[in-house]
């Protein structure tokens, strides 16, 4: 048995490595982690920005000063999404451009679109790729030509944007590309054989272009949405099988705004991951893999679930 001074000589000992260690994490910080991205004055695209989560993450970078181009299919739609926004102005320049466009259809349509935006609001400086759709049922049961079609949208309809921005972020050596994934992109989920894939590869995505753009300090995020009380969901739960219901139930409801908060903060700080609420953190955690670290956050996730060497080999 240790004594009583050894043991308080102990905690002492542990109690300055560990100000240390917070201390060493505070200095190397500002290496890893990019330089935010000031929002007054950018350019932002969302596309799927007529309604859901796009809509308000349009709304959130246009109260901090950005001018916005909203890209969706529905004009009627993106003409009313267009005046919510307008009421949250600072100041009388900003700009909410609106463009109809399907973005999984063509891809010189969608370059075309990129271009008259920067003709019109400057160079693109943060692209959120929000257009997407959702699909749940039992494999079999699930019409054969909607696994396409439903790659096409949540696939391509982010390839397209990104390919029409990429190279001017790199010749200008700056910008920001949100990817909106979901949980269903971090783990597999009954019901969800048809959208769970298309989710899975806008993280590959997300991850190798990450390695092709930061030298030319352009930041990859791709966020995690956990369900989410949209227009979306709503239609989603119309064919959901019984059992994807009792799984969704198993956690909350989150709203719009707030995760698109959490997005927009994530991806001006230039993070990789974006998760909403202690259930997202834990199960970013548990799947981070080796993603792009750009956080002391991220790193530590990654060692922490790192796999034992004599686990494997048994």
């Amino acid at each position: 048995m240790l004594d009583s001074f050894t043991q308080s000589v102990m905690l002492l000992l542990v109690a300055a490595f560990l100000v240390a260690f917070v201390l060493l994490l505070y200095m190397v910080s500002p290496l890893i982690s990019p330089k935010p991205l000031k929002l007054a004055g950018a350019h932002v695209v969302v596309t799927g920005g007529s309604s859901g989560i796009g809509k308000c993450i349009a709304i959130e970078c246009f109260k901090q000063g950005a001018f916005i181009t909203l890209v969706a299919r529905d004009e009627a739609k993106l003409v009313q999404a267009k005046k919510e926004i307008e009421k949250h102005s600072v100041n009388d320049k900003q700009v909410v451009l609106c463009i109809s466009v399907d973005v999984s259809k063509e891809y010189r349509q969608v370059e075309n679109v990129i271009k008259q935006a920067q003709e019109k609001l400057g160079p693109v400086d943060m692209l959120v790729n929000c257009a997407g759709t959702s699909l749940s049922g039992k494999f079999e049961e699930i019409e054969i030509d909607r696994f396409a079609r439903l790659m096409e949208v949540n696939y391509l309809g982010s390839v397209y944007p990104s390919r029409a921005v990429i190279s001017t972020m790199k010749e200008r050596r700056m910008g920001r590309i949100v990817f909106i994934s979901s949980q269903a992109g971090q783990l597999g989920l009954f019901g969800y054989t048809a959208y769970s894939p298309t989710k899975f590869a806008l993280r590959g995505l997300a991850e190798s272009l990450q390695m092709e753009v930061k030298p030319y300090n352009v930041y990859v995020t791709v966020a995690y949405p956990p369900d989410t009380d949209t227009p979306g969901f709503t239609e989603e739960n119309k064919s959901k099988p019984l059992e994807t219901k009792l799984i969704s139930e198993t956690s909350s409801l989150c709203q719009a705004d707030q995760v698109a908060r959490v997005i927009v903060k994530d991806a001006v700080q230039g993070n990789f991951n974006s998760s909403v609420g202690s259930d997202g953190y834990m199960l970013s955690s548990l799947t981070c893999g080796m993603s792009p670290v750009t956080t002391i956050t991220e790193g530590l996730q990654q060692v922490r679930h790192a796999p034992n060497e004599k686990q494997d080999l048994v």
